[in-house]
């Protein structure tokens, strides 16, 4: 079996989305090693200031989203009827599909916000199909533990050390698998993975080691092909949200919003948009 090596890294950038909500992000809209993963953003912060504008109704076509809240609560709301709340370890999932208004605001008693906001691509077959959504409570996710290391397994199935372990979130496996996983100071752990699947992993806590270096906090590492990826935290130990999936491999053309393949269906999203056509 090949080991993956980490063949690049992306920093974080600071910006700001929704009502003035305090992000770190990383985008892949046309990047091959992080296909079908379309962004990343994380959202982090002990003061209210910096998120109680939340993210008011807004449109989405073309993607699904995925928010993971490790601290604090959120509320999805849509206009298909759907509503649901989330609090510390919970996740929420949609599929936009061909299109839907949403809002996701926090709970009234988060005195902090720690989560993420992940995009992740639906193919050109799939994006004018029927929006989906669906929450997951904290109880409901996998929790694996081992030695020097634990992790929340959201979607998809994961090689752990003891097996294959999967994730309640069926409905984005279809596309992507998610893992939460925390490393002790120093720990080592080597995950089995799809040969044929991208690999990538967000490190929100400590650092990797990766051979004479440390990769940092707010910082995605993007692996090469292998069928093994051994992950090394530093002394401070590592938290690092991992993603994969089978790469797409279709123009993606972004507005905002709507990820489509072409900019002829993203000005026809605009026009349905304005005249009312999003449910």
């Amino acid at each position: 079996m090949a080991d993956r090596e980490i063949r690049e890294v992306r920093p974080a950038h600071p910006s700001r989305d929704g009502d003035g909500v305090a992000i770190q992000r990383v985008t892949g809209m046309q990047h091959a090693g992080m296909d079908p993963i379309l962004m990343i953003d994380e959202l982090r912060s002990e003061h209210r200031e910096d998120f109680a504008g939340g993210f008011p109704p807004h449109p989405h076509r073309g993607m699904q989203t995925l928010t993971y809240m490790k601290h604090g609560g959120i509320i999805h709301q849509d206009r298909q009827g759907n509503r649901g709340e989330i609090r510390g370890g919970g996740a929420q999932w949609m599929s936009a599909g061909r299109g839907i208004i949403h809002s996701e605001m926090p709970t009234q008693d988060s005195a902090g916000l720690h989560g993420f906001q992940l995009w992740v691509n639906l193919p050109a077959s799939e994006k004018m199909s029927e929006p989906r959504y669906r929450d997951v409570p904290r109880d409901a996710l996998t929790h694996w533990q081992g030695e020097g290391a634990e992790a929340v397994v959201i979607a998809g199935e994961w090689g752990m050390p003891s097996g294959a372990v999967p994730g309640p979130l069926v409905e984005l496996a279809e596309r992507a698998a998610v893992l939460d996983l925390q490393l002790d100071p120093g720990a080592r752990i080597t995950l089995s993975v799809p040969a044929e699947e991208n690999l990538v992993g967000y490190i929100y806590d400590g650092g990797l080691r990766d051979r004479d270096r440390v990769i940092p906090a707010r910082h995605l590492v993007v692996t090469g092909p292998g069928e093994r990826f051994e992950l090394a935290a530093d002394a401070a130990g590592a938290g690092v949200l991992l993603m994969r999936g089978q790469p797409l491999r279709e123009p993606v053309a972004h507005y905002g919003p709507f990820v489509m393949n072409t900019m002829d269906e993203i000005e026809r999203t605009l026009r349905d948009y304005q005249s009312g056509q999003f449910p």
